[in-house]
């Protein structure tokens, strides 16, 4: 595909995504491309990390894996994107299947039900419903706290989910975003600090903040953009937050979102969390109100709305002067 022609199947993935989602028909029937993906990594979890050999020996097995992952799921999207090539609907078909790996709808809804939980069902409804994207301990959290758990979600997998497949589909076709997802997908089952998963899972990890970076900084810019549409919002201060904030995060990615996030809306974000047992103290971000409310969680979707549009805005633009 032309330049051109791979932004515009990249903006036809992105409305088939948030017009239909992911129907769960298809999921019920054939699970879920990043399920496929996970599957293949947990195999190779299970065959390869012994618990029995050295860090050093399970950080080179965890490289193994990764890179069995990443080419594997690299090579079948390149395939499937040259078939498609000789087809007169093959940009179609491409970008149904970019459209499953991209979770805008998905994420969208999940942080909406939050939102709606806290209105209609109470705590107990919304520490379900807040359960259901966030790692921490939803028991530990106030309504205050679920609405700031699920704004965080909502900033933090705006990079992770959409920004960033869009990101790798644009420069590399479907391989670039499979291959991130795969990667991402690792990071999530396996890049985590545990006994099992320190070594095994190094390399992952390293990998999917390498390759969260752009993302990461092109949605806290995003989120300022975005403010010059939203009553109330302020584009300066999202970028001092994230000047001020961003670097203070725990994770090298995440605090660029939230910090943008926090700043526009006046919001003060992350700081510490339970995950489990264990009490984690992180930075904050922003420096506005911590007593956020539902009304807070559909302020920061419309955010990510209009930062969405002015991702295929952008897109858009770039696929007509290219096509010149």
């Amino acid at each position: 595909m032309s330049e051109s022609t791979t932004l515009l199947v990249l903006v036809a993935a992105l409305a088939l995504e948030a017009a239909f989602g992911y129907p769960n028909w298809i999921y019920q029937r054939m699970g879920h491309p990043v399920s496929w993906i996970g599957s293949l990594i947990a195999t190779l979890d299970r065959r390869l990390n012994r618990e029995s050999e050295s860090d050093d020996k399970r950080r080179v097995a965890g490289i193994i894996a990764l890179t069995i992952v990443v080419g594997t799921v690299g090579a079948i999207a390149w395939l499937v994107e040259r078939l498609a090539a000789h087809s007169s609907f093959g940009g179609i078909f491409v970008a149904i299947l970019a459209s499953t790996l991209i979770a805008s709808r998905s994420l969208y809804d999940h942080v909406a039900a939050v939102a709606r939980a806290l209105d209609e069902e109470g705590l107990a409804g919304a520490q379900r419903a807040v359960g259901r994207i966030v790692g921490r301990n939803p028991e530990t959290l106030d309504e205050h706290g679920v609405a700031r758990a699920a704004i965080e979600s909502l900033a933090e997998n705006a990079s992770d989910g959409v920004v960033a497949p869009v990101f790798w589909f644009a420069f590399f076709g479907l391989p670039g975003l499979a291959v991130y997802k795969a990667i991402n997908t690792a990071d999530s089952m396996i890049g985590h600090r545990t006994k099992r998963h320190e070594a095994f899972g190094w390399a992952a990890a390293r990998l999917d903040d390498l390759v969260n970076l752009p993302a990461s900084r092109l949605t806290g810019l995003m989120f300022a953009a975005a403010a010059l549409f939203i009553r109330g919002a302020s584009p300066a201060a999202a970028l001092e937050a994230m000047s001020r904030d961003a670097s203070k995060h725990r994770s090298p990615n995440a605090g660029w979102a939230e910090s943008a996030m926090a700043g526009a809306l006046g919001f003060k974000l992350n700081g510490p969390k339970v995950y489990g047992d264990v009490r984690v103290e992180d930075a904050y971000m922003g420096n506005g109100r911590r007593e956020l409310t539902a009304d807070d969680i559909h302020a920061s979707l419309r955010l990510s709305v209009f930062a969405w549009g002015i991702m295929i805005a952008t897109l858009l633009f770039f696929a007509v002067i290219l096509r010149g």
